[in-house]
């Protein structure tokens, strides 16, 4: 009858394998968020930085489209209470404010001449 006892004495008196050090965490982790930075928060400031200069520079007679889908032209600006006055129908000369934010593009400028 062999005895298991020694073995695991032998086994349990070995020194565990080193593993990586704390450098060798620190660099992935590291590189994990230079990536996360540079593929997430880099384009996501770009892309706000050009749709506040795209706000600062609204005027009026400029062709636009709110994020609700409603095409207009400017017909006034108030920075300060951040709102925009757009005139909907030139027949019925239909006005309506909307928030400065809810600007979703700038189409051109002066009204649109369709046909319909």
């Amino acid at each position: 009858m062999e005895t298991y006892f020694p073995r695991i004495l032998i086994l349990l008196a070995q020194q565990p394998p080193e593993g990586p050090g704390i450098l060798g965490m620190l660099i992935p982790m590291l590189a994990i968020g230079f990536l996360f930075y540079f593929l997430l928060i880099v384009p996501q400031r770009k892309e706000q930085r050009k749709r506040q200069q795209m706000l600062g520079a609204l005027k009026k007679n400029d062709r636009v489209i709110t994020i609700g889908g409603i095409y207009g032209v400017v017909a006034n600006v108030h920075r300060e209470a951040d709102e925009v006055t757009l005139k909907v129908d030139e027949a019925t000369n239909t006005k309506i404010r909307v928030s400065l934010s809810a600007i979703a593009r700038v189409l051109g400028e002066g009204p649109s001449e369709e046909n319909t």
